[in-house]
């Protein structure tokens, strides 16, 4: 149990992790092993697969510190999902991890601007730049095998260590790493390293009864700790009797000290059913269990016994892994690790359904079902009776595997490995993504969740449920008070308070040292809960107007700084919100420009804030420039904004603006045919909104566009048209610039009588401006086409 450093330099990227680590020894000698192994065709794939709560992030991030040494080209960390369910596209991803990597991310990553998928240009350029190199990518909870494919390379020298909670179905060469709970002497030594002092040491039994009522699990078990040091008055054995009694009446569940007699049938879910602990090839359902209750009788017994055996599990229906003296589980086995096919350990009622995993690891340890001595079988989680997930084979494929609805690019197929016959695909995706995996009522975590918030003073219970309106649930005390409607210092020390109460998870520090915190996935759907019902919608909407109001300001002072002679700066935000510097404020702004993204994205999602989203999208297209690091694909997801926005509103002026800055940013990414329809979109908006000048500069985009694939006729056209209007409007620099183009279009065609009559009537409105530097260059284009005409061009 302790919380090593990673490396000088070598794993920034990777969140703090628990700051307590306890067992998980033999899951990491495996993955260490299983990276080991010579790699051929593509990087090699680590699983870690558990249901919420079963610590699969804080032990993927305890290995990639162990092992970053070996990664000497850098350690990258990517959320695939957000902690309400949504699924990243990989491509989004793939920028960021490009980023990290410090690889230019420029407009030819602009998305939409290729296939999905495999085939997104950012996913493209990741696999590029990987190549060569030696890094490891944790990629976190992955929803499924169409968010990991596009994103691996063939470069077996990189390492890809991914954590999921539902089957990654699909890809070859993965075997997972399942895990349930800790064992029990590891769970009871994590209850005292949590808890302190000597009221585990000195209740053994108490500690036992409340390590097995949170089945061992990671999270409810630091969840209690909590319970515990808030109530220092009650005794071990309480804290277990308050979670069974919550966990048995929490959504109407019955349960009398542990689940009764009988299997708990699984929630059917897509693809198939979950039944006693079987998943076949579909993501787990809620409230499914594996195994068989206890009274009932075991399966193939867990730690590799097989029935009608001395390995069989005792009369509860659990099994025991049997050892020698020296540890050697009978049979062979090492200790500790299942054979291929078994289910994952400690499973049962609290542990759910066994998920897909990593390759060359097997599933975790554990000693199932034995009870403290007496009690063997009683009121403890069952280990599973039912065969363990496997990854399935890769049937060969005539094509690849398209989700409903999707075009050939939406699930690709890559060639064979090497050494393979090319007769299989090395991946085949399921169709449609997989849906979350939800956490029942009647899980030790929601029981132990249930009982510290109750315990929560009513500022910080308030603080949160209100963080789960936070951008992507990650908060500081700038967004934090804003919230919640208090000065910063309050909230400072209300989001401490709530770290040490493991209800929030810590973050790396903003560019200037601001604690940063999380809302746990696992708790986010049931603090959603309780904030509708708590909370009225009035009071919701005002925290959200108060945060984004409160970004605006933070964002405008970033571009003050950057910028002082951009304009007035705003008023200065109080002392503890304040940004201090140009250099701190170009790292905030890049540090938190996905929240602010997200943020805006949100409000006008939602559709209720428009106004004050509208604020953050000027401040952020004013601000993000000035970082000379600004994306091109997060100035698109802006204009997009601004475009919906002002559709949704019939605004076809600011929807025309919208949309020619779109095309503006593909023709800078030589996108010719995305531009060329953006600009179409935008002169028919400019039209509705009577934009003569929006819709001239809209023909010459367009006329631009046609030049650039080769259509000279049609950019001719486009040309002309916008030259008329120009000459209505009395702009002669223009009138001269069009002038030009329409001769160049000419020339394409070999029309070199009107290129020439053209090119001097822009030489004629040159001269009138007094433009010497435009005659130049006209002249000389005069002067180039005068000579191809001579030579027989």
């Amino acid at each position: 149990m302790d919380a090593r450093p990673a490396p000088d330099g070598a794993a920034d990227q990777l969140p703090a992790g628990p700051a307590v680590f306890a067992g998980r020894r033999t899951e990491l000698a495996a993955l260490r092993a299983a990276a080991a192994r010579p790699a051929e065709g593509r990087s090699p794939v680590l699983v870690l697969a558990g249901r919420p709560g079963s610590g699969r992030t804080a032990l993927a991030v305890r290995f990639a510190r162990d092992v970053a040494a070996d990664y000497p080209d850098g350690v990258l960390f990517a959320r695939l999902s957000a902690p309400d369910g949504g699924r990243a596209a990989p491509g989004q991803v793939a920028r960021r991890l490009l980023e990290q990597l410090g690889a230019p991310v420029d407009a030819m990553l602009l998305p939409g601007a290729g296939e999905e998928g495999r085939d997104d240009p950012a996913c493209v350029r990741l696999r590029a730049a990987l190549a060569g190199r030696r890094v490891l990518l944790l990629l976190d909870d992955v929803k499924d095998a169409g968010q990991l494919w596009p994103l691996l390379a063939d470069e077996p020298g990189c390492l890809v260590v991914a954590t999921t909670a539902g089957p990654l179905t699909g890809i070859e060469d993965i075997d997972p790493c399942i895990l349930g709970g800790l064992e029990q002497p590891t769970a009871v030594g994590l209850l005292g390293e949590l808890v302190g002092g000597n009221r585990i040491s000195c209740d053994p039994v108490g500690g036992a009864d409340l390590a097995e009522a949170c089945a061992s699990r990671p999270a409810a078990l630091r969840l209690m700790a909590g319970w515990l040091r808030a109530n220092p008055k009650s005794a071990v054995t309480d804290a277990a009797r308050e979670l069974v009694r919550v966990t048995g009446t929490v959504g109407g569940a019955a349960k009398a000290g542990a689940v009764k007699a009988g299997a708990v049938k699984a929630a059917a879910v897509k693809g198939g059913a979950v039944n006693g602990g079987a998943v076949n090839g579909g993501a787990a359902g809620p409230g499914g269990l594996n195994g068989a209750a206890a009274g009932n009788p075991a399966g193939p017994a867990a730690g590799g016994g097989t029935p009608g055996t001395k390995d069989a599990g005792p009369a509860g229906g659990a099994a025991v892994n049997r050892r020698r003296a020296d540890g050697v589980p009978v049979g062979g086995t090492p200790v500790g690790v299942t054979p291929a096919g078994s289910p994952p350990p400690g499973a049962g009622p609290a542990d759910g359904k066994p998920v897909a995993g990593a390759p060359g690891t097997r599933p975790a340890p554990g000693r199932a079902g034995k009870g403290r001595k007496g009690k063997a079988g009683a009121g403890r989680p069952a280990a599973a009776a039912g065969p363990g997930l496997r990854t399935p084979p890769v049937a060969p494929a005539t094509g690849p595997a398209t989700a409903p609805g999707a075009g050939p690019a939406a699930a690709p197929t890559a060639g064979p490995a090497a050494g393979d016959t090319g007769d299989r695909p090395r991946v085949t995706l399921p169709p449609g993504a997989a849906e979350p995996v939800p956490v029942p009522d009647n899980d030790p975590l929601i029981g132990a969740f249930t009982l510290l918030y109750g315990t929560l003073p009513p500022a910080q219970a308030r603080m949160l449920r209100t963080l789960t309106l936070a951008p992507a649930q990650i908060a500081d005390l700038r967004t934090a008070s804003a919230l919640v409607g208090c000065p910063a210092p309050e909230a400072a020390a209300a989001l401490a308070a709530l770290a040490g109460h493991e209800l929030l998870g810590e973050e790396p520090p903003a560019a200037d040292g601001t604690p940063r915190y999380r809302v746990p996935g696992r708790l986010h759907p049931r603090l959603v809960q309780l904030r509708e019902a708590v909370d009225r919608p009035t009071e919701t909407e005002l925290a959200r107007a108060r945060l984004l109001e409160r970004l605006v300001r933070l964002v405008d002072s970033a571009r003050a700084l950057l910028d002082p002679a951009g304009g007035p700066a705003p008023e200065p935000l109080p002392g503890p919100l304040r940004l201090r510097s140009a250099v701190q404020a170009r790292q905030w702004l890049l540090g938190e420009r996905d929240l602010l993204l997200g943020a805006v994205a949100d409000a006008i999602g939602q559709g209720d804030l428009d106004g004050s989203a509208g604020r953050l999208v000027t401040a952020l297209l004013r601000a993000l420039p000035l970082t000379g690091a600004a994306a091109p694909a997060d100035l698109h997801q802006l204009h997009e904004l601004v475009l919906r926005v002002a559709e949704r509103h019939g605004a076809p002026r600011r929807a025309a603006a919208a949309l020619l800055n779109l095309a503006d940013l593909h023709v800078a990414a030589g996108h010719w045919e995305q531009a060329a329809e953006r600009f179409r979109a935008a002169l028919e908006a400019a039209r509705e909104a009577a934009d003569e000048p929006a819709c001239a500069r809209a023909l010459e985009g367009a006329a631009g566009c046609h030049r650039a694939l080769g259509d000279a006729v049609r950019a001719a056209d486009a040309y002309g048209r916008a030259l008329a209007l120009r000459q209505t409007l009395g702009d002669q620099p223009a009138e001269a610039r069009l002038l030009a183009r329409v001769a160049e279009a000419h020339v394409a065609q070999r029309r070199f009588e009107e290129a020439e009559r053209e090119y001097r009537a822009s030489l004629a409105v040159l001269r009138r401006l007094g433009d010497e530097q435009g005659r130049a260059a006209v002249t000389a284009a005069v002067q180039r086409l005068r000579e191809q005409v001579d030579g027989g061009w």
